[in-house]
């Protein structure tokens, strides 16, 4: 298996090998990929993370050792909103929250052709729902961006998403791959902090996540990252005074 890892802060990962193609996800940092085929200036790729492909530019990528990723659940993150990395030539990379930082010995990541310094605050996957909660609340007020995961524009998948990857839990990437992961729960009741609530539209297809909070709340992507009231019909927004999302239904991840 070929594979590589991202050397740049985000890297939109595009539906068709151009430039102005859909964005439908984004990498960041550290995280690696598996390199499926190659068609002009573009890669077609894997996130080694959650499987989930696409097309990126092939100069957004480094080949790598496929054995820098093998304990992803427990590789270092990111911590800063935004931190800079140093390269021996003394110039700057600039990498946000969630980044990862495989291979971090001493303050250096060296990725074979590639060695950085890293001075940053790091931390290491924890399982609690006090940290997920933590982690969550880092994204507060950050824009709605469809394919984003970055404090500087995220989704709603890409966001229940990120919050989880920061505990080494592996969620895939859509709303309606992430309703199949965990225990699903018969009431609302039931839910606990950072149980994951999934809503529908119309036709039935689950088209939106957030994760639930203390005291009938819950943040989710809609617009921006927001903190509203959940119930049993949906969520309600709390400046609008009406009900946005039908829900379908929460499930359990943790337990």
């Amino acid at each position: 298996m070929k594979t590589g890892i991202i050397h740049l802060a985000l890297v939109p990962v595009r539906k068709e090998p151009d430039d102005r193609a859909e964005m439908v996800n984004q990498l960041l940092f550290g995280e690696g990929i598996q390199i499926m085929e190659k068609r002009n200036n573009w890669t077609r790729i894997k996130s080694l993370w959650d499987n989930y492909g696409g097309w990126i530019d092939t100069k957004q990528f480094t080949p790598a050792d496929e054995s820098l990723f093998q304990e992803q659940v427990k590789t270092p993150f990111c911590a800063d909103l935004v931190h800079m990395c140093s390269l021996p030539d003394d110039s700057a990379q600039s990498i946000v929250l969630g980044s990862c930082l495989p291979s971090l010995r001493d303050g250096v990541l060296d990725w074979g052709s590639l060695q950085y310094k890293f001075d940053g605050d790091v931390q290491a996957p924890q399982l609690s729902r006090d940290f997920l909660m933590e982690q969550a609340l880092h994204y507060l007020h950050a824009p709605y961006l469809w394919g984003g995961r970055s404090p500087f524009g995220i989704d709603c998948s890409g966001f229940t998403q990120m919050v989880y990857k920061m505990m080494g839990i592996q969620l895939k990437r859509d709303a309606s791959q992430q309703a199949k992961q965990g225990r699903t729960l018969s009431f609302i009741e039931e839910a606990q902090t950072g149980d994951l609530a999934f809503f529908d539209n119309a036709e039935g297809k689950i088209i939106h996540v957030g994760i639930m909070m203390e005291n009938h709340h819950i943040i989710h992507a809609s617009g921006k990252v927001r903190i509203d009231k959940i119930d049993h019909q949906g969520i309600f927004n709390v400046d609008t005074g009406k009900h946005t999302h039908k829900l379908r239904l929460i499930t359990n991840i943790l337990d």
